[in-house]
Formats: structure tokens, C-alpha cells, sequence
């Protein structure tokens, strides 16, 4: 895989979302409890970006993923785990002279202090991505262009890419971007998360968590996180068990109830709902069920240990977002209830 991939022009063929990032090679714990004390880990894959094209992948979307890989066993693996979702991968490169990332993570809750992540990821292939090497021009023809925060944090090349692939252009897809503020890979950056407001600022529809931008840039609040960006037309305001909240370009205001969830574990879970948000976008639904399949979406992962599972059928998840209010806030998901013989429990 050398060179860069040739722009597809072919509607039918086309991907409908590219997602643009690294993802890294995980290592899941066997057992709960520090790093030092597990004795083995199983493997997986993980990154924000490929799980959003994964998850669209599985609910019927041409997807492709775009990124830098080692010319090493983890690159092949990740290439191959993630085609496996359907997604197209002829836009990953192999970088010969620099490893694919990987990490390791306890099972514990990442919002916690107890979780433990340890990233090998500094001077990766995908740490290189640049414009020089990634050119606008060479990706895929697509209907929307989603990216995350993450990006930016790899490298001053990485941030340049952000900073290029957000810029104004004619026929540009709708930039869709995620802060994903992950306050680690900041410590070791050169710049601060601040650098985040210019590539949101610079976006259609952008995703971020309240305790993102509070902890990102001292905003608090819905309000006063749209006030801080204004331009987007969609904003999405992710508010926790709260909901989420979208401030859209005509100024409207909508906010719809999270789900109540019996959580497994919470990581990929805003990866998810982007994905859900995203394809209930394409398919041109009201942004009440847009933000509905967004929950849902999240709501599979969440009852499962990975990153990434089968979501429920696309005829499933529309008859649970078409729920009126009532039968909606009586909603309750566990384990497998995504599952087309599983009931859905309401309280």
C-alpha cells in the first residue's frame, strides 16, 4: 500500500463518511486490577475514528478509513480487523521506518481514577500524517469528512492536518469533528487543547462533552459552549446522564433524554453516539431521533466490554426512536438487548 489512493468521483461507489485518524492496536486486561497485577491481555483494536466507520459500516454505510500504519504485524492486524467491518481501507498507508501504536488499559472506568491507560504511540506511523502526505485532494469523494480532536494532539504535522482538512474550500463534504479531548495525550503535546476551538470553530457539525470543554477551555455549560462556537450549524452538546443538547444553525434548541443503560464498560461509547448521530444524519431524520439513535448506538457499547459491537438492526433501533416521549424515559438496556430475540425492558 504506497503511494496515495486516487480520488473516487463514482456516486455509487463513493464512501458516504471518510473518518480520518489513528487507531492503535488495544490490549484488554484478562482481569480487573492495576496494569502491574494483570497477568495477561487479550487483543483488540481501537481508535475514535475507525470505530465511527466501523460502527456506520455495520448499520449499512459505505465508510472508509484513512490513516498511517507500521509496516508491521499490528498495521496487518488492524487493516484486516477493521475491512472486517466493511470498511475501506485503501487509504491507509504503510510507513516503513515507524510502528504502529499500540496500548494497554485496565477494565476499570477511564473516568475514574483507578483506570490506567499506557500509550506506545509516540513517534508512530500515525503520528506523521501531514498535508504533505495526506493531501485534501487524494481522499476519497464522500458526503461527510468526520475527524476527531485526537488528531491534533499526535503531532505539530497531525495539528497542520487538522488545520488543513477543516480550512474552507470549494465543495468541501460536511466536516464533521469530535473534540474527544483525552487530557493525556496532551501533557506530552506541544501545544494545549485550546488549539481544539479553531478546527470546531471551522466544522458543520461538531460533538463535545460538557466536562470536555469545561476541562479543555474553562467553558461551562451548553449555553455557553455554543456561545464559545457559534459557527457550526449542528452542535451537539453531550451532557452525561443528562442527554444531550443540539443547537442548530436556525436556532433551534433541542435536548432529548440519555437512556437508562446497565453499563459494562463506557469506553467507545461517544464514539458510538457519533456514529448513530451521524447515520440518522444521512438518512435526513428529525434531530430528536438523530440524537435517539446517537443514545442507542452508545447504548450498545456500553453493555459490552470493547470498543466496538454489533448494534441493533436498523428497523429495531428506528421502532425505539420513534417512541414517544413516555415510553422512551421508561426505557431500560442491559446486556444483549440489541439482540433481535431480546425484549427491551421498560420500568
Amino acid at each position: 500500500m504506497s503511494g496515495t489512493p486516487a480520488r473516487t468521483t463514482d456516486a455509487a461507489t463513493a464512501a458516504e463518511v471518510v473518518c480520518l485518524g489513528e487507531s492503535m492496536v488495544t490490549f484488554l486486561p484478562s482481569q480487573p486490577g492495576r496494569l502491574a497485577d494483570v497477568p495477561s491481555f487479550g487483543r483488540g483494536i481501537g481508535g475514535a475514528e475507525s470505530n465511527v466507520a466501523c460502527a456506520l459500516a455495520a448499520v449499512g454505510h459505505r465508510t472508509a478509513w484513512v490513516s498511517r500504519v507500521g509496516a508491521d504485524g499490528f498495521g496487518d492486524h488492524l487493516v484486516e480487523a477493521i475491512a472486517g467491518y466493511g470498511v475501506d481501507t485503501s487509504g491507509v498507508r504503510r510507513d516503513p521506518s515507524r510502528p504502529t501504536g499500540i496500548y494497554f488499559r485496565t477494565a476499570t472506568d477511564r473516568a475514574t481514577d483507578v483506570h490506567e491507560v499506557a500509550y506506545y504511540r509516540a513517534g508512530s506511523a500515525a503520528s506523521a500524517m501531514s498535508p504533505r502526505n495526506i493531501p485534501y485532494e487524494t481522499l476519497p469523494a464522500t458526503r461527510v469528512l468526520h475527524l476527531s480532536g485526537i488528531t491534533a494532539a499526535l503531532s505539530a504535522d497531525c495539528l497542520d492536518l487538522l488545520h488543513d482538512l477543516t480550512a474552507p474550500r470549494p465543495g468541501r463534504p460536511l466536516i464533521s469533528f469530535d473534540v474527544n479531548h483525552r487530557p493525556g495525550l496532551w501533557r506530552d503535546a506541544d501545544a494545549s487543547p485550546e488549539v481544539l476551538l479553531e478546527p470546531a470553530r471551522r466544522s458543520d457539525l461538531v460533538f463535545v462533552g460538557e466536562d470536555e470543554a469545561e476541562e479543555a477551555w474553562g467553558v461551562t455549560g451548553a449555553e455557553a459552549i455554543r456561545a464559545a462556537l457559534p459557527e457550526p450549524s449542528v452542535l451537539v452538546v453531550k451532557r452525561g446522564a443528562e442527554g444531550a443538547t443540539v443547537f442548530s444553525g436556525t436556532g433551534d434548541v433541542t435536548t432529548v433524554p440519555a437512556l437508562r443503560v446497565d453499563v459494562v464498560a463506557p469506553v467507545g461509547a461517544g464514539d458510538a453516539f457519533a456514529a448513530g448521530f451521524l447515520s440518522a444524519t444521512l438518512r435526513d431524520l428529525p434531530v430528536r431521533d438523530r440524537v435517539r439513535h446517537g443514545h442507542l448506538m452508545a447504548a450498545a457499547v456500553l453493555t459490552v466490554p470493547g470498543d466496538l459491537t454489533a448494534p441493533p438492526a436498523r428497523a429495531h433501533a428506528d421502532s425505539l426512536a420513534a417512541l414517544d416521549d413516555d415510553a422512551w424515559g421508561r426505557l431500560r438496556l442491559g446486556p444483549g438487548w440489541t439482540g433481535d430475540d431480546q425484549e427491551v425492558r421498560t420500568t
